[in-house]
């Protein structure tokens, strides 16, 4: 709990602030200065005058100064602000902003506040970024003291939405100040039932629990019962958010459901070839992209933010390949020998496990995203994270191509006349076995993409892909087996089930849930939602 005497202070200073008076006009020096003598109640006073100056550097000092990190230089008397670099401390002039050059620590005084000190400061900061010319800074700011609820705060967020221009941020000022009216024992009751209604607009689950904070512990009827129907009306419209959070979470999962199926729709719809290490294509696909980062960290740091496009087309090569080499030496010999193919590939992901496990060790290894694959940003109550963003575009463009491939190009041609007929497509010409082998090697290489996506949601690994490889095999399945379209809703459908099964069952009896289903599906329908048509198709 705050001493009520420092908080006291500090409101009565960014009142006269508000005000205009011109008592706080102090130079920065002189304020710095003062921080750094006297005891912790000097610095009290200080603290809440170096706040009340507005000035630009203010909010670094204190933030320092919280953090244990402003120092007095012995040498000369200078006050500056420490960062660790090796042995040493680079040090920045607090009252400029510029290097200081670097110093031991005991060259320096450190600054010294407590407990008390600190929670000062941190309202002290807040207050002093509302005014900050960052947008950025403003609006985190609102958003900060809205959850803090502090009614020290109340003036200065007042002196600060009377100065803001920009409508957005004003907003969350406006929904900062109600929250704090709301917390305090001094606002008059209209102004607090106008606060409700300002903290029930803004419909988020911070919103929600201010509310019924109110509502179970205000002592005013009015007041109670007001916020009583705005918690309990924004607690529907929260359940409508959260049904569309679980279909966008589910789109998510189905387009990482899209990219690990889709290679295995086109190797078992096309050569009937239970491709059980088709989850290693997938893990190939995430260690080049590991591989690609570590060497480009190492001789091309520059090119750090492009890694992940520049491996791409390398984990498509790899899995491609590999696809190739197994079909070339194994997969030949088992055509229309569906368990032996099981069996076969079993064996030969256990092989390529063994293998990334000697090269690369049994520990997970690390994929930093990219900036651009950073951060999230919100589409109503809808949290949106670029990451999963990208996947989904990347899963729909992936889909697409491979479609333009299958209609628009000869290899596509053959592979659905092979797939639709194979003696047939053998008699009019066409070299089935270089079909299955490139076939083979385009679902691996499609596997390896996936691996470049789900290094940025998932640990890259040697077991990587044997958390895809059954969901996989029931997308196929439940579209049909070689069917894209069905692959792409199958994909979609299944992933949005799970994540409204989750919340309810868990995620392992969700996973059961929907493997009962899909059991009972193929009963009914065992060439699942979208069947091949054609004359051989089994």
């Amino acid at each position: 709990m705050l001493n009520p005497r420092p908080l006291a202070a500090l409101v009565s200073v960014l009142v006269s602030l508000v005000l205009g008076t011109a008592a706080i006009a102090a130079d920065l020096g002189s304020l710095v200065a003062n921080l750094t003598t006297g005891g912790f109640g000097d610095r009290e006073t200080a603290i809440t005058a170096l706040a009340a100056s507005g000035e630009a550097r203010a909010a670094p000092i204190l933030e320092a100064l919280s953090a244990g990190r402003l120092y007095v230089r012995s040498a000369d008397k200078l006050v500056v602000i420490g960062k660790t670099a090796g042995n040493q401390l680079a040090l920045t002039d607090a009252i400029t902003g510029q290097p200081a050059g670097t110093a031991a620590e005991d060259a320096l005084e450190r600054v010294r506040v407590n407990n008390r000190l600190r929670g000062l400061i941190d309202d002290a900061v807040g207050s002093l970024t509302l005014m900050s010319p960052d947008p950025k800074v403003r609006r985190s700011a609102g958003d900060s003291l809205f959850k803090q609820r502090n009614p020290a705060a109340l003036a200065a967020v007042e002196h600060a939405l009377a100065a803001e221009k920009d409508a957005g941020i004003k907003r969350v000022f406006a929904e900062a100040r109600a929250s704090m009216m709301l917390a305090s024992d001094e606002a008059p009751k209209a102004q607090k039932l106008e606060a409700i209604q300002v903290v029930r607009d803004r419909g988020d689950r911070d919103s929600l629990g201010i509310l019924e904070t109110v509502a179970s512990a205000s002592q005013d009827a009015d007041i109670k019962a007001a916020a009583t129907t705005a918690a309990a009306s924004l607690r529907q419209t929260l359940s409508v958010w959260e049904a569309a959070q679980n279909v966008w979470y589910g789109i998510s999962l189905g387009s990482v459901l899209l990219l690990a199926a889709i290679g295995l729709a086109i190797t078992f719809g096309t050569m009937g070839v239970i491709n059980m290490a088709h989850g290693e294509m997938v893990m190939l696909g995430a260690y080049t992209t590991f591989v690609v980062q570590q060497t480009i960290r190492a001789y091309a740091p520059d090119l750090f933010e492009v890694s992940i496009v520049i491996a791409l087309p390398l984990a498509f090569l790899v899995s491609g390949a590999i696809g190739v080499l197994i079909e070339r030496t194994v997969i030949r010999f088992l055509y229309g020998r569906p368990l032996d193919t099981l069996l076969a590939t079993w064996g030969l992901s256990l092989g390529l496990q063994q293998a990334v496990r000697t090269i690369f060790g049994p520990t997970n290894r690390e994929v930093a995203a990219p900036s651009w694959m950073s951060g999230s940003f919100l589409v109503g109550q809808i949290d949106v994270t670029y990451g999963r963003l990208w996947i989904v575009v990347f899963a729909l463009l992936v889909f697409a191509t491979l479609i333009l491939l299958l209609r628009k190009t000869p290899l596509g041609l053959y592979m659905r006349a092979v797939t639709q007929n194979r003696p047939m497509a053998s008699a009019m010409g066409i070299r089935t076995p270089r079909v299955d082998a490139l076939t083979f090697g385009l679902g691996s290489g499609i596997a390896g993409l996936a691996g470049v996506a789900l290094s940025q949601i998932d640990n890259v690994s040697p077991n990587l892909g044997q958390g895809y490889i059954i969901d996989s095999f029931m997308v196929v399945v439940f579209g049909g087996v070689g069917n894209l379209f069905g692959t792409l809703v199958g994909a979609t459908t299944l992933g949005i089930v799970n994540k409204f099964l989750e919340p309810y069952a868990g995620a392992v009896l969700g996973k059961i849930l929907v493997l009962v289903f899909i059991i009972l599906f193929i009963q009914r329908r065992p060439r699942g939602l979208f069947a091949l048509k054609g004359r051989s198709v089994e």
